[in-house]
């Protein structure tokens, strides 16, 4: 199926602006520090369902895949917005990891459906006793809604929530509606190994690079296409986005999509600085700084970065310091390490800089660092650290002491490979 037969609606001319009220000029303020955006407004699909959802879903009974996020560009909720539209009728909710309004803080803690107080509607987990909707979720509804705001990482689960959910509608003869959003961190660059399906799981269930550089909907296409032909799949695309925008250039209010993605800054270091969940290297988590702040209570921050500046990585700097998780990895200990301080993100390599930092700290440290052990995101056999790189070369390479851009050749090449025979196919932008 090609491109303009998923898409409802063609693409229109931009056009100006509506007037905005007293309320968006605030949260602007609020969110970009007095500073106007320089780009228009971006509408995002839940901006556009009304007007764009398919006629063919006319009346259908609706179910909805959100999180605290999923909000139009004056913060109303997809659930609110749904059950006012004479389009569908709404009749289920489903959540991914972290839950539907963001409720469980930390990493890979399950949590059961409930029914929401509310709206009186069912509430289903998709991270629980189930991460793929079963027929009894699905049998009560038409089309199932997903808006879901990703940031731009093969590891965020949010993309393999939303493929598993095309998985059961195809099979169930259902439809699914993908409400597209921004790649938070552009959509230009795309960074890392493209995933070897030998060490596919809920981190990474199809070939993609790390830093993917699609949009929610393109990435929704691509799976529809290569993996579930049978599904019957829209998607409403955004207006006025373009690829070399980041978040804050959308116009858009910054929502943490999930409790540990507080701001863009997070979401621009996260292809590399999530790999560290794989070692028994503090991420950050337990701090107001998740993934730009690392260390370990054995790591000495002058020493480290000190060995980090010798790599001359693009367009970041490192800043010593100490700190004191408050939970997960090291909570109630004293840390030394670093904070990432991005200096030019265009130039800046997120996965380079989150191996250049493994690398670092492996080679002073080697007999205080660790590899972390299975099992990590329902992978009970493979390392945790094989499964985010998606093969167990960056951690041969690493453990041999591979130089750093030699690393860097073997997956640019990859990245370059999977651009020319698969992601350029399905950009809709």
């Amino acid at each position: 199926m090609r491109i303009r037969q998923i898409i409802q609606g063609r693409k229109r001319p931009g056009r100006k602006c509506d007037t905005l009220h007293y309320s968006q000029n605030l949260i602007n303020l609020l969110s970009y520090g007095g500073v106007k955006p320089s780009a228009p407004y971006v509408k995002t699909g839940i901006d556009l369902f009304e007007q764009r959802w398919p006629r063919r879903l006319r009346n259908a009974r609706a179910a909805l895949l959100v999180h605290p996020a999923s909000v139009n560009r004056r913060l109303d909720h997809a659930v609110g917005l749904f059950r006012k539209s004479r389009k569908c009728h709404l009749t289920a909710l489903f959540g991914p990891q972290h839950g539907i309004r963001g409720e469980t803080q930390d990493n890979m803690v399950e949590w059961e459906g409930f029914r929401d107080p509310r709206t009186g509607l069912p509430v289903f987990s998709l991270y629980g006793t189930r991460r793929k909707p079963d027929p009894a979720m699905l049998r009560d509804i038409d089309v199932l809604v997903i808006d879901l705001q990703d940031v731009g990482s093969r590891y965020y689960t949010f993309i393999w929530t939303m493929e598993l959910c095309m998985q059961a509608c195809a099979e169930m003869n259902k439809s699914a509606v993908i409400l597209d959003r921004p790649n938070p961190i552009s959509g230009l660059l795309a960074e890392g190994p493209v995933l070897n399906e030998t060490y596919a799981s809920f981190v990474g269930r199809r070939p993609l690079p790390i830093r993917h550089g699609m949009t929610i909907g393109e990435i929704g296409h691509y799976l529809r296409e290569e993996y579930h032909p049978a599904l019957d799949l829209s998607v409403i695309p955004m207006e006025k986005w373009e690829r070399n925008m980041f978040f804050d250039q959308t116009g858009l209010p910054w929502i943490m999509p999930s409790p540990n993605m507080p701001t863009l800054d997070t979401a621009l270091v996260y292809p590399g600085m999530c790999l560290l969940e794989g070692t028994n290297i503090s991420e950050g988590r337990g701090t107001t700084r998740p993934f730009e702040i690392f260390g370990a209570p054995f790591i000495d921050p002058d020493l480290i970065v000190e060995r980090l500046r010798a790599y001359k990585l693009p367009g970041v700097a490192f800043r010593p310091t100490y700190f004191q998780p408050t939970f997960q990895k090291h909570a109630g200990s004293l840390c030394g390490g670093a904070q990432v301080h991005i200096l030019d993100r265009k130039r800046f390599r997120p996965f380079k800089t989150g191996v250049a930092i493994l690398k670092a700290i492996y080679e002073r440290y080697t007999e205080h660092f660790a590899w972390k052990q299975p099992p990590y995101e329902y992978e009970y056999e493979k390392m945790p650290i094989d499964i985010l790189a998606g093969s167990d070369k960056v951690r041969r390479d690493i453990e041999s002491r591979e130089p750093l851009d030699r690393m860097e050749e073997w997956w640019l090449a990859e990245c370059q490979a999977f651009d020319r025979k698969k992601r350029r196919t399905y950009l809709l932008y």
